[in-house]
């Protein structure tokens, strides 16, 4: 075998742990070593989610949960990158807030909790509040990092040139910014989740972590663990779908040209 493992190899190396993972859940209970009230077997497990998925209820809420992530995303990446940029546009303004990013930044955005909770109760946009604030950093640090990677030669001679702002963004900034946006878009993108997630869980805003919430409340020990393999799931599916985006999106950057071949 030459280069690179096989696609093919790899997807099963990649089954190799879930299926283990399977295994073990559904021989643990079984043995006795947990009691199936707290763990019940796999079996049990998907055949609680196979139930659930024949619902509305449930892609509803599915539904809910994609809607707070995907618009609270989409407002977080259009925010960072404009105001990313305008930092680095603006002489002196990088030196002036980065005491303000140094401090907002560590902020964990669970700590905003209570004040979504008052301002806008168990709704849509509890969740927006969470997940914008996370997800904000992840592609604001990002740009500024690849904001500061452009090479100042390259930028001292589209100044000299007399090219406009937005020119030397466009053909200077832009293309050495965008590995590091895409790069904070995939964190932020994962990060969202977690957040839409939470938000649904502590909040009580609808959607799947809602669900999980009530199932739990419910004594629906076996449900409780389904939708929360569910939402593994979907947070796989989310990774893998951004990943591709990225791949598509930096087709002509060295290191994903490399990917590709290898």
């Amino acid at each position: 075998m030459t280069g690179s493992t096989p696609a093919r190899t790899k997807v099963l190396y990649g089954l190799m742990g879930p299926a283990c993972l399977l295994a073990v859940t559904e021989a643990v209970p079984r043995l006795g070593i947990v009691d199936r009230r707290f763990l019940p077997p796999a079996s049990e497990i998907l055949g609680a989610l196979a139930a659930e998925l024949r619902t509305a209820t449930l892609w509803t809420a599915l539904g809910e949960t994609m809607r707070g992530w995907a618009l609270g995303l989409a407002i977080a990446f259009c925010a960072a990158v404009a105001i990313g940029v305008v930092i680095d546009a603006v002489p002196g303004l990088r030196a002036a807030s980065h005491s303000t990013v140094e401090f907002l930044r560590p902020i964990p955005s669970v700590a905003l909790i209570p004040l979504a909770t008052l301002l806008f109760g168990a709704s849509l946009g509890s969740t927006l509040l969470l997940v914008i604030y996370a997800s904000f950093w992840q592609v604001l640090i990002q740009v500024m990092y690849g904001v500061a990677d452009v090479d100042t030669v390259a930028d001292d001679t589209a100044r000299s040139y007399g090219l406009s702002p937005w020119s030397r963004i466009r053909h200077v900034v832009w293309p050495t910014a965008l590995p590091y946006i895409m790069t904070g878009l995939r964190l932020a993108a994962a990060v969202a989740f977690i957040l839409a997630i939470t938000a649904e869980l502590v909040i009580g805003s609808p959607g799947l972590g809602l669900e999980i919430q009530t199932a739990q409340s419910s004594g629906a020990v076996a449900t409780t663990y389904g939708l929360v393999v569910l939402a593994g799931f979907v947070g796989i599916v989310v990774n893998l779908a951004v990943r591709a985006l990225e791949r598509r999106v930096l087709a002509w950057h060295p290191s994903v040209r490399g990917e590709v071949a290898s």
